[in-house]
């Protein structure tokens, strides 16, 4: 597990979200399961913990317990398993269809990262690829060899925030008329013309993650997993979410505090706010100096802790 993930802000984010140890809680991104590991650690024996994710590779790292079950899907269907009377009776009691706690990592696993094949990284020379979920159809090659030069700019802009990002999609649109952008060395060869040679692994981590985003439909998963998280959890549970970038923390944040993503309060005839989670605890939480050392890639991460009212 060590070698597949190293689990960010893990004591922090687990000792939020348990409440019960007799109760039943959902790993909504299982990656390492690192995470589930000492969630699994922190519950009573009869404790429960419901595993997602899409990534047929996390499969091999789930933990040898009767109180785990994997559900490989995407976390944005976490509230279809929540309601199914199969499921129901799986878990033994999902008090109403309700649960006690859910967590989110939304972090790519260091495994995907590493994995060249994978074509997350512009570190290897690998196929242009970046499926979380290897079944799915659509790869970034397909993103960057059939886009629009206007969506191609869209996504460079909003999900990389590129300041070059027109000129970017202009570059990619000429190369692929030469060839296809197959690979990684394709398309970091075809956008070389706007990579600062100063900064340009900072650089083209934006880049990376803004066709990664689009890929796996990333925003709109989010989006629909707080819905169904905030529906899921009982009276009094927690929705602990840890992210990595300012698109998916604005979006959390925004949820948090109205109940949908653009942020929009709404209240009652009372002058009450609508929204069915609230803010618990800290408004955010950083890892430490300590924990940044051992784990680079904790740098930018921020937990967030809901509860719901």
């Amino acid at each position: 597990m060590s070698e597949y993930h190293n689990p960010v802000l893990l004591e922090e984010s687990v000792s939020a979200l348990i409440t019960n140890p007799e109760g039943i809680y959902i790993d909504a991104t299982f990656g390492g399961g690192g995470h589930s590991r000492r969630i699994l650690e922190s519950l009573g024996p009869k404790g429960r913990l419901i595993a997602f994710d899409r990534d047929s590779d996390a499969a091999a790292n789930i933990p040898d317990d009767p109180r785990i079950t994997f559900i490989r899907n995407n976390f944005r269907f976490v509230h279809n398993y929540v309601l199914l009377d199969a499921w129901k009776q799986a878990a033994r009691d999902f008090r109403e269809h309700s649960v006690d706690g859910i967590l989110a990592d939304l972090g790519v696993s260091s495994h995907q990262f590493d994995t060249a094949e994978r074509g997350f990284s512009f570190r290897f020379d690998s196929p242009l690829d970046m499926r979380m979920n290897v079944g799915a159809r659509k790869t970034a090659a397909d993103i960057v060899n059939s886009y629009a030069e206007e969506d191609l700019k869209r996504i460079f802009a909003l999900y990389g925030e590129i300041p070059e990002a027109g000129k970017m999609a202009r570059l990619i649109i000429k190369a692929r008329q030469d060839s296809p952008i197959v690979t990684t060395g394709d398309f970091n060869a075809a956008i070389k013309s706007v990579t600062p040679s100063f900064a340009d692994h900072k650089f083209l981590a934006k880049v990376y993650q803004a066709l990664r985003i689009e890929v796996n439909d990333e925003m709109r998963s989010l989006e629909k997993f707080l819905e169904g998280a905030a529906a899921s959890l009982r009276k009094g549970g927690r929705l602990v979410v840890i992210t990595y970038h300012s698109l998916e923390d604005r979006m959390v944040k925004n949820f948090i505090r109205s109940g949908n993503a653009e942020g929009n309060v709404t209240k009652d005839i009372y002058g009450n706010s609508s929204a069915p989670l609230k803010a618990a605890g800290q408004k955010m939480t950083v890892p430490s100096e300590e924990e940044i050392k051992e784990n680079t890639r904790a740098r930018s991460a921020k937990l967030r802790i809901a509860e719901k009212v």
